[in-house]
């Protein structure tokens, strides 16, 4: 099991850190140089932990948890280098960078120590393993302690601090997703530091408990792959908002029709003329989609008095005879009122009988909704026979209305 786990670790971690790596030789910086320095400690630690791998370093080095020693010297790297990106990000250069070097300083102290104390183990005629079935020996136990407060409780407390507390004040969406994503992965480093000296108080107590090895696996597995995620996510993050920009493109285009017809006849409702250059969209489809949703929204409300009730009935009775579903037809009902309000604007005629101004359609589901309802009123609009009908049918009444209404006056 630890085999498998720390081979799928290893594999994203090496993959991870050459994604990283290229991005830091395109822009560097400081920030993206220290998840560089993690991802590559990290890398190389998990490879190293790698059971058969570990063995095999120890019995060509004769030198008893080599392996070991240089992957705990690696975590103690990784979250330095996480603890250091998050001060640069929160706190002034000059501050950050002192902070910075007292970390160094306290993680090279505390790793030098660790090195010192396995000197002493390899004195031992009978040697000794640095994990907790080896507690009872005051040497493992001090050097797990110091890897634990150190490498983990000092490192994973402020870094969920600062993650939790920078992600509330973040303006970028996908920074701030990837702090929560390492302050959840080091509450689970959290857990496996407490794992291990709950399993060192246990056997300095005399007992003889088992599962540490499987249970700190699983937990060192979670943490890695949580904080690489989360560190690395600011810079994969936004390709995968490309899909949902091109869905946006392609709802501006197809708004096109009907924005096209009301900013004709209401030339005022476009308040951003630079959008009509070829990529003025697509520079920022975000703002050119709200602007167009906002101006289809505000012509709507300009052509009220223009939009009579008799178009309610004669679109309703002909999307009956087409055989509309409820959404089908109030789309539909919404676009025969445009169509014939644009045509008496145009007229400079009136409705007899205006549409009541409160029966605005606002769709569910927010800004999406709102999007998708224009994109099916667009679509009838431009293609929908019904539509196409109430626009001749209105046409006749009002030429049969004229004649009438002439003798009339006579």
């Amino acid at each position: 099991m630890d085999t498998a786990l720390y081979a799928v670790c290893a594999v994203a971690g090496w993959f991870a850190f050459g994604y990283m790596l290229r991005l830091q030789h395109r822009q560097p910086g400081q920030v993206r140089g220290a998840i560089c320095v993690a991802l590559g400690a990290f890398a190389t630690g998990i490879t190293l932990a790698i059971p058969p791998l570990a063995t095999g370093i120890d019995q060509a080095s004769g030198l008893p948890n080599l392996a070991k020693v240089i992957s705990h010297g690696c975590a103690m790297t990784i979250a330095a280098s996480a603890e250091i990106m998050l001060l640069h990000l929160a706190l002034p250069p000059a501050t950050a960078a002192v902070r910075s070097r007292r970390w160094v300083w306290v993680t090279s102290g505390a790793f030098l120590a660790m090195v010192g104390l396995f000197g002493h183990t390899l004195t031992y005629a009978a040697p000794v393993l640095l994990t907790v079935e080896y507690a009872t020996d005051p040497a493992v136990t001090a050097y797990l302690l110091i890897f634990m407060l150190v490498g983990f409780f000092a490192y994973c407390t402020d870094i969920t601090r600062l993650c939790w507390r920078f992600a509330r004040i973040c303006g970028r969406p996908w920074l701030r997703r990837g702090l929560r994503i390492t302050a959840v992965g080091a509450a689970f480093a959290l857990l496996y530091s407490t794992n291990k000296i709950i399993y060192l108080i246990a056997y300095w107590s005399g007992y003889r408990p088992a599962g540490e090895r499987e249970i700190a696996s699983v937990l060192v597995t979670v943490s890695a792959l949580l904080m690489m995620v989360g560190l690395t996510m600011p810079a994969w993050g936004p390709i995968l908002t490309i899909t949902r920009r091109w869905d946006d493109f392609r709802s501006y285009r197809h708004l096109e029709p009907l924005w096209r017809d009301l900013v004709a006849v209401l030339p005022e409702l476009e308040l951003d003329t630079s959008l009509r250059r070829p990529l003025g969209a697509v520079r920022d489809i975000d703002y050119a989609l709200t602007r167009r949703v906002a101006e289809i929204r505000d012509g709507r409300l300009a052509l009220r008095p223009y939009m009579d009730v008799e178009v309610t009935e004669l679109a309703g009775r002909f999307a009956e005879q087409a055989g509309l579903n409820d959404d089908e037809r109030r789309s539909t009902i919404e676009a025969a009122h445009l169509a014939c309000a644009l045509r008496r604007h145009r007229a400079g005629v009136v409705a007899a009988v205006p549409h009541p101004a409160d029966d605005l359609h606002r769709p569910a589901g927010g800004y999406a909704g709102e999007i998708a309802w224009l994109t099916r009123v667009t679509t009838a609009y431009a293609r929908s026979p019904v539509v196409a009908r109430t626009l001749v049918a209105t046409r006749l009444a009002a030429a049969q209305a004229a004649p009438e209404a002439g003798e009339a006056h006579r």
